[in-house]
């Protein structure tokens, strides 16, 4: 006999889980799916988990300021569920914004006005006073340590930072989407691993159900899709959803790199997260007083789209493929020496390679399809860690607005945040929009 739910989410990292969960909390009857062995164990598990404000669009900015209430919060969020693995922890360092031209920190700016974002401007000085170690030279352009002009010798000062004391990072991503998968399992939500979805069944033009690779069916009127780097193969697997989205997604490669902090500076208990548009660089504090860097997508670095199950099975199928680069290792950690020039970058490189989820123009897709019954909440990697709380609540309500008959093509659902009461068109984040120009097209978003 085929199993039923009411909906069945394809993902249980840390954007599915909190779907399943607002679900739950509304009386419908859920099933997560996924591939992996636990929550969190996907591209999650992979992700820098930083929590910052500064988006380039002001949507963006509105929807992450949002998310910070849920993670200052995250106990009462969680309506106060034990997990045996202990929970995760929000480091609230604050988030430094360099003044660059590799950020149109303007724009930034305007944004923060208008969404109520607290923020401070500070001068070189004030930078210097909190980050000791800090060099404020002007960098630009961004360049790769194979150029010869990437050891020329400064001339000007940047302007300054603006300094966001409402951000920083989750310490252990994987456990966050573990956390809210005990969360919903404790209002009756149910999740499936090791389990791999081949198949989207359709019946009289709307979603039916599942089949999964060892052949069970499971059904269900409502399915969506969370599938990480996945997400673009479950599309094409549903009647009509590929072809009905004007925006696509694909699957990037990416790199992260830890560092250790100079000596004599406590990186990990003083540090800031810190996004540096003129290094191309982000970084954050890591346990072992390290220094976590990032790249911010410039023009110099190589993009490498990849086949999701080619990564994740690995060199002779034996796990994911994340061997770090020499060339990308040194990009990173050289560019923050010349920003901190007491780095001491050490001979062997060290850090973490996962996978994006990335949309056409680096904005996610939160949206119903053109197959009734399917939803997607995709396009989510680099940029959506911070979001999920709240992308899981608005997802709930989006899909319970759908079912019950709304339009969302004709009239967009209106979403009201639940703790800065601001609404939110989710028309934003359409399938059929045109690309956003305004995105800044990298993992800033």
């Amino acid at each position: 006999m085929t199993k039923k739910y009411d909906a069945i989410i394809i993902g249980a990292g840390v954007i599915g889980t909190p779907i399943a969960y607002e679900l739950c909390k509304m009386g419908y009857k859920t099933l997560n799916v996924d591939k992996v062995p636990d929550a969190g164990e996907g591209s999650t598990a992979g992700s820098c988990a930083i929590v910052r404000a500064h988006y380039s669009t002001e949507d963006g900015v509105a929807l992450a300021y949002e998310g910070f209430k849920y993670w200052l919060d995250w106990e009462n969020y969680l309506d106060n569920v034990k997990d045996e693995k202990g929970l995760a922890k929000y480091m609230n360092t604050g988030s430094i914004l360099i003044k660059s031209d590799g950020h149109d920190w303007r724009k930034v700016q305007k944004h923060y006005d208008a969404v109520g974002v607290k923020y401070e401007e500070w001068d070189v000085d004030t930078v210097k006073k909190h980050v000791p170690p800090i060099d404020m030279h002007k960098f630009w352009p961004v360049r790769r340590p194979e150029d010869p002009k990437f050891y020329d010798e400064p001339t000007e000062m940047l302007e300054g930072a603006i300094f966001c004391p409402e951000g920083g990072y989750v310490n252990d991503p994987a456990l966050s989407a573990h956390n809210i998968m005990r969360a919903a399992e404790a209002k009756g939500g149910e999740f499936m691993f090791n389990a791999e979805v081949v198949d989207i069944r359709s019946e009289n033009g709307k979603v039916k159900g599942i089949t999964l690779k060892d052949g069970t069916q499971i059904d269900a009127d409502i399915v969506v899709n969370v599938g990480g780097p996945h997400s673009f193969k479950v599309n094409q697997m549903a009647e009509g959803v590929w072809e009905g989205c004007n925006i696509k997604t694909k699957a990037l490669r990416h790199e992260v790199m830890y560092c250790p902090s100079p000596e004599g500076y406590d990186y990990l208990n003083d540090g800031y997260h810190m996004s540096d548009g003129d290094i191309g660089c982000y970084e954050r504090p890591e346990v072992g007083n390290m220094f976590l860097i990032g790249s911010e997508d410039p023009e110099c670095d190589p993009q490498e789209w990849v086949d999701p199950d080619e990564f994740y099975a690995g060199k002779g199928g034996k796990g994911r493929d994340n061997v770090l680069t020499d060339a990308q290792w040194k990009a990173q950690c050289y560019r923050l020496g010349k920003r901190i020039p007491s780095l001491k970058v050490p001979n062997q490189p060290k850090g973490v390679v996962d996978l994006y989820d990335v949309s056409d123009d680096w904005i996610p897709i939160y949206d119903k399809s053109d197959l009734p019954g399917f939803y997607m909440a995709v396009g989510t990697s680099g940029n959506q860690y911070k979001n999920a709380p709240v992308v899981g609540r608005m997802m709930a309500e989006l899909i319970d607005a759908c079912e019950k008959g709304l339009d969302h093509d004709k009239e967009p659902f209106q979403y009201e945040f639940k703790y800065t009461k601001r609404t939110l068109d989710v028309g934003f984040f359409s399938r059929k929009r045109e690309i956003n120009y305004d995105s800044s097209f990298s993992v800033n978003g």
